[in-house]
């Protein structure tokens, strides 16, 4: 496993994030303790050193879960958790951004993980009903009583982030420093806004459901496995098929397994995307794991960026068309300097 610092931070963390939304039986899918452990040790004995859960997840297990696997050798890892989701769906203060929710959340969070710090506290989803100004200051507060070392948000739009970190900077708040958002290659729709804006400002990307839910790792494509899986092949589009179907002839002539292939692709492009592998078995995970060995061929990452093809959309497509008419034939002569 390699490392790498995480956004504009010093934080070092791996390559791959093990992701624990499966962590305990509560939603009836889930893994019971023991298979979590045996997930848990291969994944640090492989040298990962992230953990993501959320106060939500299995009912608050995984974190409880999660807690007792760290024990003593707490400070070894990256803990990361959520908060904004109701744990009570009868009183309306229990979901959101704002800060009693916030400061509620943390508090349980904290007492479930066994911890009295959180490494990095991602809001979840974005609240459109609580001014970012208010989630904002009141993580900063977070951040300086030492509960929270970094912070990141999940499932946001662009514009919100780039408001949110520019408000930071103007009044000394502390800024978010990574993503999380869903990525892989049935769903790349964050390619038109979110990454750019990411990698402008600097900003990490830690990448859910990058197997798509199971669709990427050949279980409706080589084999017809719904035992025990929370999405029928009825319901997967006959062009997600196509795509999935390709994923597996790249591994077959590679020699891997197709899930391998997947998570490799989130991080062809950009190294500062951390695919998170939430297995629910620990040869699901081993398997994963594998990945992070993995370097696709430029041309196999070509084959795959073109059966995965999407359309930008306006404005993206009409800037990259209007190019020569906005500047002239000079264009097809510049060469454009990434930041």
């Amino acid at each position: 496993m390699r490392y790498t610092t995480f956004g504009t931070s010093g934080l070092r963390v791996s390559e791959l994030i093990l992701g624990t939304m499966g962590f305990g039986e509560d939603w009836g899918w889930g893994a019971p303790p023991e298979e979590c452990r045996r997930m848990f040790t291969a994944y640090a004995e492989a040298g990962g050193n992230v953990i993501d859960t959320a106060n939500r997840y299995t009912e608050g297990s995984s974190e409880r879960i999660v807690g007792e696997l760290i024990g003593k050798e707490r400070d070894r890892y990256v803990l990361t958790t959520k908060y904004t989701l109701s744990m009570d769906g009868e009183d309306p203060n229990t979901a959101g951004n704002h800060r009693k929710n916030l400061r509620r959340s943390v508090e349980e969070s904290l007492r479930r993980l066994g911890t009295d710090y959180l490494d990095l506290l991602w809001v979840h989803i974005w609240d459109p009903d609580t001014p970012i100004e208010e989630t904002l200051r009141a993580l900063d507060d977070l951040v300086r009583a030492g509960k929270v070392l970094y912070l990141g948000f999940s499932d946001v739009p662009a514009w919100v982030i780039a408001r949110a970190n520019t408000i930071a900077e103007l009044r000394g708040w502390t800024p978010f420093i990574g993503l999380q958002l869903s990525y892989s290659l049935l769903e790349r729709d964050i390619e038109r806004e979110l990454l750019p804006m990411a990698e402008t400002l600097g900003l990490s990307v830690a990448a859910w459901a990058p197997l798509a839910r199971g669709v990427l790792s050949g279980k409706f494509t080589r084999t017809d496995a719904t035992a025990g899986s929370r999405i029928s092949r009825d319901a997967v589009p006959e062009r997600h098929l196509a795509i999935a179907a390709e994923v597996d002839a790249v591994a077959d002539e590679l020699g891997v397994s197709s899930s391998q292939v997947a998570l490799a692709w989130t991080r062809a492009h950009r190294t500062w995307i951390h695919p998170i592998s939430g297995a629910r078995t620990f040869d699901q995970l081993t398997d994963n794991l594998a990945a992070c060995d993995l370097r696709l061929p430029p041309e196999t990452v070509e084959r795959l960026d073109e059966a995965s093809a999407f359309p930008l959309g306006f404005p993206q497509n009409f800037i990259q068309m209007s190019r020569e008419f906005v500047y002239g034939p000079s264009a097809a002569r510049f060469d454009r300097r990434v930041p």
